[in-house]
């Protein structure tokens, strides 16, 4: 009998190779590699269908796609409106984030709008996803549920039944008989995922595939998964914490810029319409270290409070932590510190949080940064009335951000009632009523500001 072929594919990226590889020359990462047969399809005659003719651009009309709209505003705000009819979408994230409950809540307002679903899990039993869906509210619509894995069946269903929407729980449980491997191998995955791909493409009918994540946070499975898709979400945050941020890195059809902010509760989760007023709760006041500052994500403004801490160290080497922002920024902006208002925080160990477990990684955030570990330092409180924004170059000037009106009107919004921003931006604002705006030039502007009203 004639051996079986077999070649070795990396289980990180998916670059294939004929042998074995200690390092994969694609994504470098070492002992990736498994082996899995390669299946060959017997041909059934010529593959000639006719020659495929290109056409002009300018010949092509565009469609104004009607997306679906999912009921839920957060989750159509980072899909860029809607759900696009015949998109493939992945969602990823950690174990037990709330991937599979934000789709099942989805699920629910869609079939109320008369549209068919069907729900296909490879993990659970259809009892358990009852028993979820009796916490998360009742279901009025035609919501079909199938526990299947195997691909071919799956078809045969989604051809029979022709639904709007089908949701995949998860990929890494789909198999091709074909395929001779295990679920969730490099093979499989990528199968699974163009037969969903076709599906979607030829019927027009969109499809979210859950996908499980390794340790570093990817999608587990090759990286052309990513590819294939139209559409890539990661659903962020602790398990510990109440609140979820749902994030586009992909999205053929809107901005990767937009995201959308839940709040775990009993009946599932819950949009956070003002994640400003939630990022700010339980601020101290009074505290020395404590910088009010304005964010964009996407064309959101969210407040978030930043903290400082700067203690003198008892060790050779001071120790410097950044949690929800860049380490290496703030190393940079310290140094920035240190030669331009010759504040020696060579001997002190740093800590910068943004609290709330928010990421901020813009660089209007500098000037939050910079005004918390001015006033840890001095040990001068900064006045709870206040909010920073703004970039600081290596010289120590005050640089323009974008979005500035924006940033100021949510401030206002949010009833404060003076904010610091670079002077450069002060001639494009229209100020709100009550606030108050003050410009600055450079570091040392700030410096003054915080002597100036250490009393608040």
């Amino acid at each position: 009998m004639a051996k079986e072929k077999t070649v070795f594919f990396c289980s990180e990226c998916g670059y294939e190779s004929s042998k074995w590889l200690g390092q994969c020359p694609g994504c470098k990462q070492w002992d990736t590699f498994v082996e899995e047969p390669v299946t060959k399809k017997k041909s059934t005659g010529s593959s000639y269908k006719g020659a495929a003719e290109p056409q002009l651009l300018s010949e092509i009309k565009s469609e104004n796609e009607n997306r679906i709209k999912s009921g839920i505003g957060e989750l159509d705000r980072v899909l860029g409106g809607g759900i696009v009819p015949g998109s493939l979408i992945l969602v990823g994230g950690d174990p037990g984030i709330g991937k599979s409950t934000l789709l099942l809540q989805a699920c629910r307002e869609i079939v109320s709008q008369g549209l068919k679903v069907i729900y296909i899990t490879g993990e659970e039993s259809k009892g358990q996803i009852k028993m979820r869906a009796e916490r998360l509210g009742i279901y009025d619509g035609e919501l079909l549920l199938l526990c299947e894995t195997d691909l071919d069946l799956i078809e045969d269903v989604v051809n029979r039944h022709k639904p709007d929407i089908i949701v995949i729980d998860s990929i890494q449980t789909m198999y091709k008989e074909d395929i001779g491997s295990a679920p969730g191998s490099v093979g499989q995955v990528r199968e699974a995922t163009g037969v969903f791909m076709r599906i979607a493409k030829t019927t027009g009918i969109a499809i979210f595939i859950i996908g499980h994540v390794t340790k570093e946070g990817m999608v587990a499975g090759p990286k052309v998964l990513e590819h294939m898709v139209d559409t890539v979400l990661y659903f962020e945050g602790d398990n510990y914490a109440a609140y979820r941020v749902l994030r586009a890195v992909k999205n053929r059809f809107g901005s990767t810029n937009e995201i959308g902010v839940f709040e775990m509760q009993n009946t599932g989760l819950m949009e956070v319409k003002n994640p400003s007023e939630y990022m700010l709760s339980g601020r101290p006041e009074g505290e020395p270290g404590s910088v009010v500052t304005a964010a964009i994500e996407g064309t959101r403004p969210i407040l978030v409070e930043v903290q400082a801490l700067i203690c003198r160290t008892s060790f050779n080497m001071p120790r410097r932590t950044a949690a929800g922002t860049d380490y290496n920024r703030v190393n940079l902006l310290m140094a920035v510190l240190e030669k331009r208002l010759g504040i020696q925080l060579g001997d002190c160990d740093a800590y910068v949080n943004v609290a709330g477990g928010m990421r901020v990684t813009e660089p209007a955030l500098d000037l939050a940064i910079v005004s918390a570990i001015l006033s840890s330092f001095r040990n001068i409180p900064i006045p709870n009335s206040t909010v920073f924004f703004g970039e600081v170059g290596l010289t120590g000037e005050i640089r323009a951000v974008n979005m500035a009106e924006q940033r100021v009107a949510e401030a206002a919004k949010m009833g404060f009632e003076a904010c610091i921003l670079p002077q450069a931006n002060i001639g494009k604002i229209k100020t709100p009523g009550g606030m108050k705006l003050i410009g600055v030039r450079n570091i040392g502007n700030v410096l003054d500001y915080i002597k100036e009203h250490r009393n608040g």
